[in-house]
């Protein structure tokens, strides 16, 4: 087994990987405060709960779009499994031809997403992470990822609006029950939620347009299961797409032979 780990600005999320298959996904805070040995100490807690034996994982693989936390999370895994760790960036092996100003300010997490959605879906493609940030990003018909979007998230979004406007309170994300809200919260909880799926509708009708022909729609995050539903073309939705990304980076950047154990 390996274990695959994602550090987002709000949630870290930890796969175990055996083969293709996850066996469990695990989610904590990402917390820069925390030191090595704290999240040495939780990992552990959340692995045995799950019957995980630390001492028998091959290895595993980081991605982070937290900078403080990258070397943290790489000195607790270590030390808790024994086995050194990969940590995602431009400079890997991805099998990607990226089309950016500079390659090496691709976000690891954004790495991750292209590596399995090229692998999966036809091509041309776009994908979105819709996380703290919400990202659009764009394969081409050759396989080379060619440029972006990076939005406001949806839940900063809402934040934002709550904090800077004195009469409108801070709301959960809920299904709205209508397209026009009759009440402040619902009024709140229609915007977000429609405006983020016509956002996302029209953002593909524009792709196509640039790229002259139809996409394969994909999309991943943890709030995209929320907008989904409310948006009119058809997307596939792939909630372990950015896990299914760093086990193919492990393997494709892991030599063959390698001693992973540390002394």
């Amino acid at each position: 087994m390996i274990l695959v780990i994602d550090i987002g600005n709000t949630n870290t999320v930890l796969g175990g990987m055996e083969g293709e298959r996850l066996c469990f996904t695990l989610r904590i805070r990402s917390d820069r405060r925390k030191t090595a040995d704290e999240y040495l100490l939780t990992v552990k807690a959340l692995l045995d709960h799950q019957g995980a034996d630390c001492a028998r994982m091959e290895g595993g693989i980081i991605s982070s779009v937290v900078p403080d936390l990258k070397d943290v999370m790489v000195q607790a895994m270590e030390r808790l499994t024994g086995k050194r760790f990969l940590t995602v960036d431009a400079a890997m092996n991805t099998g990607l031809d990226i089309k950016m100003d500079n390659p090496r300010q691709m976000g690891a997490d954004l790495l991750a997403d292209a590596v399995a959605a090229r692998s999966k879906y036809p091509l041309p493609l776009v994908f979105f992470d819709m996380g703290t940030a919400t990202t659009l990003s764009v394969i081409d018909r050759e396989g080379s990822y060619i440029g972006g979007m990076i939005i406001p998230g949806l839940r900063l979004s809402v934040d934002a609006l709550s904090a800077q406007a004195a009469q409108l309170p801070y709301i959960r994300l809920d299904d709205p029950e209508r397209l026009l809200g009759t009440n402040t919260v619902a009024c709140m909880q229609a915007g977000a939620i429609y405006s983020s799926a016509a956002m996302i509708d029209g953002l593909l009708d524009r792709v196509e347009e640039y790229l002259g022909g139809p996409v394969t729609a994909v999309a991943t995050g943890g709030l995209m299961a929320r907008v989904l539903p409310y948006c009119k073309r058809q997307i596939h939705y792939d909630e372990n797409l950015m896990l299914e990304g760093l086990r193919l980076l492990y393997h494709k950047n892991r030599p063959s032979g390698e001693e992973d154990a540390l002394c």
